[in-house]
């Protein structure tokens, strides 16, 4: 039955909005349509629809929440409305006139920005720096555009009808991808939180070291253990209590949302200016090799080190992380986005997820193979012991460059810049649980449930102390990197499914064209999981036997 009688309408005005008709005994939803007077004498069409689904033991319970999201309601209808003209205007004028107007209103890519330039960035490009010097520059652009392009894909699919991601795939092509998608997300996020807060822990850690003048090659100045256990671990619950504020507001109002996407927007900038401030500190005293690093972002150079090719293939697949497809259309419905908005999603895309990415990792890769790449042999480090890349962590990184900017400022900024960089993530991984944990169990969404399931991941705390057991990562990159090209090609279909999407599906060259990146980004994210799953499952679990004792080889 119809939610309320409409009331009489306006001969002057009149504003448009759904309501919803939902049979509990099969949880199918039909929208209707509720006339409201209105007093602005304009004509309002908010096409706010919800698709909600139910298990056997929530079938008394119906919802119509906007767009499926509580936050989205919220939104005031005439500011969108105002704003979905301002962007059918903006869409007739040449595309170097749209920036300015697209850029004041960007937002969402800033969370998968956020979510992506964790701890694994961090140690990927220290690792790419400094072993094989300039030359993977160009890695990092081209896996993040196809990253941007799946997403592109995947905000056309959500932006078309403004119905939630899960109960698309659920509906459109089987339950079982949707909640395998869902998994995936939940344990690759709860999993890789711990290195998130290992990042914190050891930054913190070091910065104690700078601040009580503990000197690496002296251990009769190295900080108490209990010392260090409550450094790390005051470290680590302020920045949890930091993104418990910023997440629990994102969940509430309009205004929180705003608050939270501006905290990462210069949380990212001000990381983006402390590497930035190292690369050009190298430059003036004329370390950085600019011949050389033309050539890694353009020449494409694959490096002759063990390992280089597959780190490549590895990363051409993985720059777009299993929680990042789940999150980014839920963060767009949440901003009260429509059909009007899928330009804007593509500029902000670009603008809020490609280009930050690519500076900030950029950046680490430079100030690594300007200072402790071993230039001279082509591969490896000038640190001492000669670590191999899978023992290389970014702290190392940050005392390597004690001398940059003088005893300790060197050291000092990287590890600001890490803190900033998991600050970021683990906020982005509460967020993406309090949304993920009510699809998957097919839960009203409340303030309450979301901000109780943005602490499921609150467990990665413990990482500033432990490192994760074993067994955690190996199960969250199995299932990740499994499910990861499953959902790109459930993408694929989806965006080319005009039963579902009608016109929006596309046409002509562009359409080609487009699907043609598609699919280039499922080959790599192919061959990337299987990489992945063997560097990270299988060489783990059958990890080589020790070289045998002499006496046994002559058997």
């Amino acid at each position: 039955m119809m939610m309320g009688p409409a009331p009489m309408m306006s001969t002057e005005c009149m504003s448009v909005r759904f309501g919803m008709l939902v049979k509990p005994q099969t949880a199918r939803i039909k929208p209707i349509f509720r006339f409201l007077s209105c007093k602005n004498e304009q004509l309002f069409f908010v096409a706010h629809k919800t698709a909600q689904f139910h298990h056997d033991d929530m079938t008394n319970q119906s919802s119509g929440t906007s767009s499926g999201l509580p936050m989205t309601s919220k939104w005031d209808p005439a500011k969108i409305e105002q704003e979905r003209q301002f962007l059918s205007q903006l869409e007739q004028r040449p595309w170097w006139q749209r920036l300015g107007g697209y850029y004041k209103l960007t937002g969402p890519a800033w969370l998968q920005s956020a979510m992506t330039l964790g701890a694994g960035s961090a140690t990927a490009s220290v690792v790419a720096g400094a072993f094989f010097g300039y030359q993977l520059l160009w890695v990092q652009p081209v896996a993040m555009l196809l990253g941007v392009f799946m997403m592109a894909a995947l905000a056309n699919i959500t932006l078309t009808k403004g119905e939630r991601a899960y109960e698309i795939v659920r509906r459109e092509l089987h339950p079982s991808v949707a909640f395998l998608w869902a998994l995936a997300t939940i344990v690759a996020t709860v999993v890789w939180h711990f290195g998130q807060y290992a990042l914190l822990g050891g930054a913190f850690k070091d910065l104690a070291d700078v601040a009580a003048g503990v000197r690496p090659d002296d251990p009769a100045t190295a900080l108490s253990p209990t010392t260090e256990t409550l450094v790390r671990l005051g470290g680590g619950l302020l920045i949890l209590g930091i993104n418990i504020v910023l997440t629990w507001n994102y969940g509430s109002k309009p205004k929180g949302i705003r608050l939270y996407e501006g905290f990462l927007r210069w949380m990212i900038r001000l990381t983006m200016l402390a590497f930035l401030s190292v690369v050009l500190l190298q430059l003036i005293h004329g370390k950085l090799n600019l011949k050389e690093m033309l050539l890694g972002f353009f020449a494409f150079r694959i490096p002759d080190g063990p390992g280089a090719t597959i780190t490549i293939l590895g990363a051409l697949g993985a720059a777009v992380g299993i929680n990042m497809t789940f999150l980014y259309p839920y963060s767009i419905l949440a901003k009260g986005w429509g059909p009007q908005h899928k330009g804007l999603a593509r500029f902000d895309l670009v603008l809020s997820l490609f280009v930050p990415y690519v500076i900030l990792t950029s950046l680490i890769i430079i100030g690594m193979a300007s200072t402790v790449h071993n230039a001279a042999a082509g591969y490896g480090t000038l640190l001492p012991g000669d670590p191999k890349p899978a023992d290389l962590k970014p702290i190392q990184a940050a005392q390597a460059l004690a001398g940059l900017l003088g005893t300790s400022m060197g050291r000092l900024v990287f590890d600001l810049g890490f803190i900033g960089m998991a600050c970021g993530a683990i906020s982005a991984h509460m967020v993406c649980c309090g949304f993920t944990v009510c699809e998957m169990f097919g839960l009203q969404y409340t303030p309450a449930r979301y901000k109780l399931f943005t602490l499921v991941p609150a467990v990665g705390l413990l990482g500033v102390l432990i490192k994760s057991p074993i067994w955690l990562p190996v199960v969250a990159s199995a299932l990740a990197f499994t499910v990861l090209p499953i959902a790109y090609i459930a993408f694929l279909i989806l965006n080319n499914k005009r039963s579902y999407l009608g016109d929006a599906v596309g046409k002509g060259w562009r359409r080609v064209a487009f699907n043609a990146v598609l699919v280039v980004a499922v080959i790599m994210a192919l061959i990337g999981s299987v990489i992945n799953i063997k560097t990270r499952v299988v060489d783990t679990i059958f990890r080589p036997k020790p070289a045998t004792p002499a006496i046994e080889k002559g058997r």
